[in-house]
């Protein structure tokens, strides 16, 4: 039974990355910033580093999540953008 349930789980959490956008665009008044979320998949193949209750919409995204999250991500990789208009694109 717990094979069909791990099996299911995966088949789920396959789907929904599958069906999750390339690319987003957040529009802001500082610019729009443009999310290569496909890009973000195959790179760190961990959905719960941004996703924390699994794939879907991120609860409580905004500013301060970006911020914190992608900013103190990218900084902590030494990869990504850091700068406002490095994301802030008018």
């Amino acid at each position: 039974m717990k094979k069909v349930v791990s099996a299911a789980a995966l088949a789920i959490f396959c789907a929904a990355t599958a069906f999750a956008a390339d690319t987003m665009v957040f529009e802001n008044k500082n610019g729009n910033v443009t999310f290569p979320h496909k890009k973000h998949q195959e790179m760190l193949k961990n959905c719960k580093l941004c996703h924390e209750k699994g794939p879907g919409k991120i609860e409580g995204f905004g500013k301060d999540f970006a911020h914190t999250t992608c900013k103190g991500c990218h900084e902590s990789k030494k990869a990504g953008p850091t700068k406002c208009g490095e994301c802030h694109k008018k």
